[in-house]
């Protein structure tokens, strides 16, 4: 599920590559967002039936322990687009259950998505998460950290199988226009928030 490094370091030439095995040999629907700046951001949507496999990466200037502190900081998610409400409801070991409530419009259509998530923390090296209640028929994947001469590179893995309620060209025109800007925030918040994190991590 993660973006392999062949994948970094290729970028665009490899997205491109990628792109024409989904058009060409699959026949599924996919989609690459491959602009590099800022934050060496690359996303790549995939759809697999009536999924959606996502893969993203960028590179924050901070360090592993400054990241891994900001994804599990579960409650302050102000900079995470479209999250409203986020409360912790269990914690157990390694493990944390938390429940969110997301509101989107996508077009002029509300899209409005109660659910609890399960994360088990991998102190430093990231994350693994799997929707154990909530209005998406399924939600599992991954965040992980790799410390590099720029900062650290979040890695990021998904795969999402939507309510049929919502239509499914609305998920797709969601995917293509609103994706990219979800983690492009997310960098920038990591940026903008490194002192205080640092301070977490001393």
């Amino acid at each position: 599920m993660s973006i392999n490094n062949a994948y970094l370091q290729l970028g665009g030439s490899f997205v491109r590559r990628a792109f024409l095995l989904c058009l060409l040999i699959s026949g599924q629907s996919c989609f690459a967002i491959t602009e590099l700046a800022p934050y060496d951001l690359q996303v790549l949507v995939e759809k697999l039936g009536a999924s959606f496999k996502v893969q993203a990466s960028y590179i924050a200037p901070i360090s592993q322990c400054e990241a891994y502190t900001f994804l599990t900081d579960y409650e302050d998610v102000k900079t995470i687009p479209g999250i409203v409400e986020s409360k912790v409801r269990r914690r157990n070991g390694n493990r944390v259950t938390v429940e969110r409530l997301i509101e989107e419009r996508v077009l002029l259509f509300p899209i409005q998505l109660r659910s609890e998530v399960e994360f088990t923390e991998l102190p430093n090296q990231g994350l693994n998460f799997i929707q154990i209640k909530g209005n998406s028929k399924a939600y599992s994947g991954t965040w992980r950290l790799h410390t590099n001469e720029k900062g650290v590179l979040v890695r990021y893995a998904s795969i999402i199988e939507p309510d049929s309620v919502i239509p499914n060209g609305i998920i797709e025109y969601f995917m293509r226009n609103n994706i990219r800007k979800s983690f492009e925030m997310m960098a920038e918040g990591m940026e903008r928030s490194r002192d205080t994190l640092s301070l977490a991590c001393r």
